[in-house]
């Protein structure tokens, strides 16, 4: 076994086609076939399932995917570190977070890293916490902020923080009397709601809450990006239920804005910190991991980031 048959397994179960992994390669499609032939010959057990619709690994395959990746992103690492003129620490550190979680962090946290941390390139990426999930498990991120504990057994989850959710809406909204800073979930359920789609995480919390009141919520969109999401309820198309980060990224118009708390019921989300394990974190994702505290810690110190509750 080769890195040169690592690379090329890898890049074949990314492209889900031989045809597709070797047009990504350069390499003609039968020398491709013969090198994963020759690696699953070494392994002893196939690791692919070919069929005419492409190739899928086999449970061999996905675990040796996994460790093949770690193994390739490692010696990209290491060679960095041997070509770099200083000690000082180096490398591409990719990090997953939920569109909430880029409106408080993202900014704060690419500044702190590009001033103190120059020749480390700080690759955020951002989606919804599912697929922030997967990507986690297929080793394409180093590090993610997600909602849930038990995303995968090989990682290490560290809660970091409870976000409370607030029915937000314009301060100019006739949908709620002006000088009400409170409202029941049974009064929140009853207005024209905008909200994430079911399959995401914010949105089976919410109702999760909702079902064990036995109460029915009055959707009216069902928005997964959040600028557009919040720029529909700004336009007076109806509420929404998010965490004050959403907020964040609304600049000056963020003043226009009000959140009620839920009187009868505080709705939280915890968010938890995902990384390989400690053994396996390189020197530059180790660092990041702590400087994301750090930067949490600083902006629910300064309100920057409010209605937090760190757990750390």
């Amino acid at each position: 076994m080769n890195l040169k048959q690592l690379q090329y397994f890898v890049q074949t179960v990314e492209s889900g086609s031989m045809t597709k992994a070797s047009l990504q390669l350069f390499i003609a499609q039968p020398a491709l076939s013969q090198q994963l032939t020759k690696l699953e010959d070494e392994v002893g057990k196939p690791l692919l399932v070919r069929s005419a619709r492409g190739v899928t690994p086999t449970d061999n395959g996905l675990a040796l995917y996994h460790h093949a990746k770690f193994m390739l992103r490692q010696l990209d690492q290491a060679l960095s570190i041997a070509r770099q003129e200083t000690m000082e620490t180096y490398g591409m550190v990719t990090v997953g977070l939920a569109a909430t979680t880029v409106s408080a962090l993202g900014l704060p946290l690419v500044k702190r890293i590009r001033e103190r941390y120059p020749r480390i390139l700080l690759n955020v990426v951002e989606g919804m916490s599912g697929h922030l999930g997967q990507m986690m498990r297929m080793g394409q991120l180093d590090i993610a902020i997600l909602f849930k504990a038990n995303v995968a057994p090989d990682l290490t989850a560290v809660p970091i923080l409870e976000e409370e959710l607030f029915v937000l809406l314009p301060k100019a909204s006739p949908l709620v009397p002006a000088d009400q800073s409170e409202i029941t979930l049974a009064e929140a359920a009853n207005l024209p709601l905008i909200l994430p789609t079911s399959k995401h995480g914010l949105r089976q919390r919410i109702e999760s809450e909702l079902e064990a009141r036995s109460l029915n919520s009055h959707i009216v969109a069902e928005i997964d990006s959040l600028s557009l999401l919040m720029s529909c309820v700004y336009g007076g198309m109806g509420a929404t239920i998010k965490p004050i980060s959403a907020l964040v990224l609304e600049g000056e118009r963020g003043k226009e804005w009000r959140a009620l708390a839920i009187s009868d019921a505080r709705i939280t989300r915890r968010n938890y910190l995902y990384t390989i394990s400690h053994e396996m974190l390189s020197p530059a994702t180790a660092l990041i991991a702590s400087e994301i505290k750090n930067t949490i810690r600083w902006l629910s110190k300064t309100r920057q980031w409010p209605t937090i509750k760190l757990l750390y």
